[in-house]
């Protein structure tokens, strides 16, 4: 489209057709930064954290210039929006100055917080020069003792009430999700109750319960710790059809256009096609996937280089695990599971081993569905299309 509208104020042209995307496509559409890996919280199922004084982690976090230099660049290469996270970006010193700096160039901000750190100047300077995106807050409990048992930081309940109560003065849009563990698993309806009482708030509250491993595999014992804490399959299936109706709504709209058989490329998702800046300079294909062969060093490379000649060929990678190859290629309902390579390297040090807890849950959620019968492995079944649209116009039948 190249038709020009007029004003007696200004001349609008689509924006492809201007000089400075002529023959040009833009790169990227969002970068994920996390600021740092140090947390103030101590949660028992994080899979990323650093305590808030680590010395060493700060040392290798990447400068205040080195960010703007990496926002510059990636606003050239056509993004419009970027992800702060964590560890817990509002920890950083300068968070305003790179704030502002985003914002500045035109992006738009999304911010993943625990919410602790919202004081009134953070909150005056959202009010002030508004993010332009939702803030996303994870709560870990409605009571003092639940949020506590899980952040097992003493003081964070009332820090993180108070974080919550300046944003809804300012009126800043947030919204909140959940993480299901065992000091907080009663509190549900609690929590969903009061999460409808949010403004910005115009779906239920997700929830995390298939927890990660640590992505650097650096802490064995807190791995170990983390996996007692999922939810079995069929308990996680329980808690995502809660809302039964609107859940198998869903779920035919799903499974119309994601499920069949992957392949054999390792990067079937979108992974690759944008990226995530950590917090030493590394971007890597996903937030999660930080195997050393899948990350490129931008403190001595570019995002270009690495969208025009190092992610394609990541793209381009294949599975040689031949258990991976007789199930996970062929499974049907892969868009029911998170098996991943970056799933396969937390779990294994690989990028194509299969995950066995994520298999169970994908084929939990299959046989609720009635896309299995009982004891029926995915990647056996042949009629795998005549399932799928037999499930998918249940609804008009």
């Amino acid at each position: 489209m190249t038709e020009e509208h007029s004003s007696p104020y200004a001349v609008t042209v689509d924006a492809t057709s201007h000089h400075l995307w002529k023959d040009k496509i833009p790169l990227l559409g969002r970068l994920d930064m996390e600021l740092t890996e140090r947390c103030n919280n101590n949660c028992i199922h994080c899979c990323i954290n650093l305590p808030e004084d680590d010395k060493d982690a700060r040392r290798r976090e990447l400068s205040t210039d080195e960010i703007k230099g990496i926002l510059t660049e990636a606003a050239v290469l056509g993004a419009m929006s970027v992800r702060f996270t964590g560890g817990e970006p509002l920890i950083r010193d300068d968070f305003t100055e790179l704030y502002l700096f985003a914002r500045k160039l035109g992006m738009k901000v999304m911010l993943f917080t625990n919410g602790r750190l919202i004081t009134p100047e953070i909150a005056d300077l959202l009010a002030r020069v508004p993010p332009l995106e939702k803030i996303e807050i994870t709560v870990y409990g409605m009571t003092k003792e639940s949020y506590e048992a899980v952040a097992r930081v003493p003081g964070s309940y009332d820090e993180f009430r108070r974080g919550m109560q300046l944003l809804m003065e300012k009126g800043i849009p947030f919204v909140v999700k959940g993480a299901l563990l065992p000091p907080n698993r009663d509190e549900i309806d609690e929590f969903e109750a009061w999460a409808a009482t949010i403004p910005a708030m115009d779906t239920s509250p997700s929830y995390s319960m298939f927890f990660d491993l640590r992505c650097r595999r650096d802490f064995p014992e807190k791995n170990r710790q983390i996996a007692t804490l999922r939810l079995s399959p069929e308990d996680g299936v329980s808690v995502l059809s809660r809302d039964r109706e609107r859940y198998l709504k869903s779920m035919r709209e799903f499974c119309s256009k994601f499920m069949r058989p992957s392949g054999k490329k390792l990067l079937a998702c979108g992974a690759g096609h944008g990226g995530c800046v950590d917090a030493y300079g590394m971007y890597q294909p996903c937030m999660m996937l930080r195997h050393p062969d899948c990350v490129y060093d931008l403190r001595s490379g570019s995002l270009e280089d690495s969208m025009t000649n190092y992610f394609p060929k990541l793209r381009e990678m294949e599975a040689e695990n031949p258990e991976y190859l007789a199930r996970c290629a062929r499974c049907f309902i892969k868009g029911l599971c998170e098996q991943c390579p970056a799933k396969s390297w937390m779990e294994h040090g690989t990028l194509d081993t299969p995950v066995e807890y994520l298999c169970g849950v994908a084929h939990a959620q299959a046989y609720d569905l009635g896309l299995l019968e009982e004891d029926e492995k995915a990647w056996e079944v042949e009629d795998w299309q005549e399932r799928i649209d037999r499930f998918v116009n249940e609804e008009h039948q």
